[in-house]
């Protein structure tokens, strides 16, 4: 797999990133929507071999393409696992033209300062060189922001950007993601005060590094511009967050420079149940609607 030539494409492509990276804790929920209730499996295994069938239809579907999806990101166990014939991320560059990530983070810790960190990685350079053999691209890993908590925020970049560096010394690209709850009464500071420490750490950053940023839809439109055009980003996208498939390609559609990273919100709608037939009409028309949304700025 050329690097360069998936850097390029996720630099300059049209098109959005597809997150089916649900882990352990969410992937009940994840399932229930897809048409599958607890009672369907006795066991995590199980759970993960349901879930694992989702995400290689989703995968196979005829629009999953490189030609609107640029990337996705994988849970670990997608990427130790087969599509198509073929380890994941291999089925994903050479079959579809989609360029692959790893959530490589394990969870939140506990509220400190309105915000909930990431519990520590002790097994994340094993983890980094298994993904680099593997083929995968770049990482994700999600912090999360509860109030505008200047100190909170900081402390939730400062981590995300430290961790960054241990995965860009693998060679990949960190998608950092410090997520800001839709719900909370204080989401345009928050959101502002977090710009502020992603540009303070972004300037440290060397020159011949490059990082992602996966961010809340803000409420202020094109709030993140100056990320945007930051010379040590290559891309920032925007996770769905809670909101409707609708709601978040009408906010995406007002941000310029920013594409897509949605997980629930590019499931929606689809089920177990479903025909072949039925199933490819539905996430092509999610992957029209949300690409649609991507390019819009």
């Amino acid at each position: 797999m050329s690097k360069t030539e998936q850097a390029n494409k996720l630099r300059a492509g049209q098109g959005f990133i597809a997150a089916l990276d649900q882990s352990g804790g969410s992937t009940p929920k994840a399932l229930r929507l897809y048409g599958i209730e607890e009672s369907a499996y006795s066991s995590e295994a199980e759970m993960f071999d349901l879930v694992h069938a989702m995400r290689a239809r989703i995968a196979q579907a005829p629009e999953f393409t490189g030609d609107k999806v640029l990337g996705a990101i994988l849970f670990e166990m997608t990427m130790d696992r087969d599509i198509g014939g073929k380890p994941s991320p291999t089925f994903l560059w050479q079959e579809r033209g989609v360029v692959p990530f790893l959530k490589v983070d394990k969870g939140l810790a506990n509220d400190t300062d309105g915000v909930k960190l990431m519990k520590p990685m002790p097994d994340l350079d094993p983890l980094l060189e298994r993904a680099v053999k593997a083929g995968i691209f770049g990482t994700k890993m999600r912090s999360v922001i509860d109030a505008a908590n200047q100190t909170g925020i900081e402390a939730v970049v400062a981590q995300q950007f430290e961790v960054g560096q241990q995965i860009l010394g693998h060679g990949l690209v960190p998608i950092i993601e410090p997520e800001v709850t839709i719900s909370i009464a204080d989401k345009a500071e928050a959101e502002t005060l977090l710009r502020a420490a992603i540009i303070a750490q972004l300037d440290l950053l060397p020159k011949d590094q490059e990082v992602m940023l996966k961010l809340t839809l803000p409420e202020t439109p094109n709030l993140y511009e100056s990320l945007v055009n930051h010379p040590r980003v290559l891309r920032v996208v925007a996770l769905s967050g809670g909101y409707s498939r609708e709601e978040a390609n009408a906010r995406l559609a007002r941000n310029g420079g920013v594409i897509a990273s949605f997980s629930r919100a590019l499931t929606e709608g689809l089920s177990a149940q479903q025909s072949d037939a039925e199933f490819n009409a539905t996430i092509a028309q999610s992957i029209d609607d949300i690409y649609r949304a991507s390019v819009a700025g």
